[in-house]
């Protein structure tokens, strides 16, 4: 199964320039724990609750802080066409729960969550994916 058949296509993409406190009430109305960072049409990095927190929050920082003081910006993506199955693979190894998913142009078209793919008829591999996650870094 590929990407595209479990994605959300729906995605809302936040601005670098837009402050911490606006992503995390977008958040809230979301319910969702990370939003893709685009600018000129392009994606330049993810912020995820746990960005805000523990960059911005612990830190200090006010609630006007931007996002693009404390997203991620080596984001990890897979293709629209990739097999599920290699997307697990790559989400256990490096520990990620979501993933944006872009074209072979390199454009945003949709996410991909652990949760997406556990609901669907190859859970197993969420299941695979999850055990990697799970694995203390240090």
């Amino acid at each position: 199964m590929k990407a595209n058949k479990l994605m959300t296509r729906d995605v809302h993409v936040v601005s670098p320039d837009q402050s911490i406190r606006e992503v995390a009430l977008a958040m809230a109305k979301l319910d969702a724990g990370s939003m893709p960072v685009g600018e000129k049409d392009r994606l330049v990095g993810m912020i995820t609750d746990r960005d805000i927190v523990l960059r911005a929050v612990a830190e200090g920082l006010p609630p006007n802080t931007p996002v693009r003081d404390v997203m991620t910006q080596e984001v990890k993506y897979c293709f629209d066409d990739e097999e599920i199955e290699d997307i697990c693979q790559n989400m256990g190894d490096a520990q990620i729960r979501r993933l944006p998913v872009v074209n072979r142009d390199k454009r945003l078209v949709g996410i991909l969550s652990l949760g997406d793919i556990a609901l669907s008829s190859t859970a197993s591999k969420a299941g695979n994916a999850l055990k990697g996650i799970s694995q203390p870094t240090h």
